[in-house]
């Protein structure tokens, strides 16, 4: 990390999380954030869903809501990004406060509530993507939309054709009842919208699905299911958790979803009985909880095809980024495998 990087990182960690995210994003926005260089290794070359991957280390939803910044962020190195959550109309999302650090686990717990500047808008802005990143969009439901499965088809027509692939987000536990739609029926309904929407674009793009942590075994397998049938095409493990084992300091009982290393072992669990469940029939993507080369190596061997992370940026900054694919890199040669697809798996015994 430069100590242009540094300290402009620890100026950010005494503001409000919130206002300090939008700095960081305004920084990005105008070119003033400084990047870090890329990483370039065969190694780590990759695939997931037809997407031609640089690198297994995306972005992850949450980040950049609105697709404000995906100039610099498409210079940060990561192999992928993810904006959104996007909605069909903007809705301002959950009252402030709703971001809270907790910097002795190294973790966030966030109740934003989908706020966000609505699907025309987004469409807007990535309609003037940068050229040859790999950009998708979390599709979301607006809070009082009384039909839900149909705001998910609206933001992917809407933003579809500006887009390489659209995560459908039915796991984020900060809209009301919106993880019921993890349901086998309710889930079944909502893909075939969803599907539907898709081949009516001009170029259909590969559909992901975000699931939860606190899923168990049974609702692992029925959701796998729905999935295979739909032909979705990777799905992403996982979102935050509700859960708060163990946690330390003043806002460890706060609403939310809570992200960053407490949620690393749960969301590898999780992702290691889907590895199990779908025998390879459908990729995955680890997010969770990443935040060294070790982390994302042991999502990779538990099953994932590659890896996304977020919260861990507000505690290291993008340096953090070549730092995990030169980590990365390394630990795939010291192994003997060629490639990130080679290694995918090969550790899933040892979280099952």
């Amino acid at each position: 990390m430069s100590r242009l990087e540094a300290a402009g990182l620890a100026l950010l960690q005494r503001m409000d999380a919130e206002r300090a995210h939008g700095l960081a994003l305004a920084a990005l926005r105008t070119g003033l954030a400084p990047l870090p260089a890329r990483v370039n290794s065969d190694r780590l070359r990759t695939e997931i869903a037809g997407l031609k991957l640089p690198n297994p280390l995306g972005l992850a939803a949450g980040f950049d809501k609105n697709a404000t910044a995906l100039h610099g962020l498409a210079r940060a190195g990561f192999g992928f990004l993810e904006v959104g959550a996007a909605t069909p109309r903007p809705q301002p999302g959950n009252p402030r406060p709703r971001l809270f650090r907790l910097p002795d686990d190294r973790a966030v717990i966030n109740r934003f509530g989908f706020n966000n500047d609505g699907a025309a808008a987004i469409a807007a802005r990535l309609a003037q993507r940068p050229q040859g990143a790999v950009i998708g969009l979390n599709l979301g439901a607006n809070k009082d939309s009384a039909d839900r499965a149909a705001d998910f088809a609206a933001v992917l027509r809407e933003c579809g054709p500006h887009v390489d692939f659209a995560t459908v987000n039915v796991s984020s536990p900060n809209t009301e009842r919106l993880r019921d739609l993890q349901g086998p029926a309710a889930l079944r309904d909502l893909l075939a919208r969803v599907m539907e929407a898709r081949a009516a674009l001009a170029r259909p793009l590969p559909v992901f699905l975000k699931i939860a942590p606190d899923l168990d075994r049974d609702a692992l397998e029925a959701l796998a299911e729905v999935a295979r049938d739909a032909r979705i095409d990777a799905i992403i493990a996982t979102n935050t958790t509700l859960a708060r084992d163990g946690l330390h300091g003043p806002h460890a009982t706060e609403a939310g979803g809570l992200s960053g290393a407490p949620l690393f072992e749960r969301a590898t669990r999780v992702l290691a009985q889907l590895s199990q469940i779908t025998e390879g029939t459908i990729p995955l993507i680890g997010v969770g909880g990443v935040h060294s080369p070790e982390t994302a190596y042991a999502k990779i061997r538990a099953g994932a095809s590659a890896v996304q992370l977020y919260t861990a940026l507000a505690y290291r900054g993008l340096s953090l980024v070549p730092e995990i694919l030169r980590g990365l890199d390394a630990l795939l040669a010291r192994d003997g495998f060629a490639s990130v697809a080679a290694a995918t798996g090969t550790g899933r015994a040892e979280w099952l």
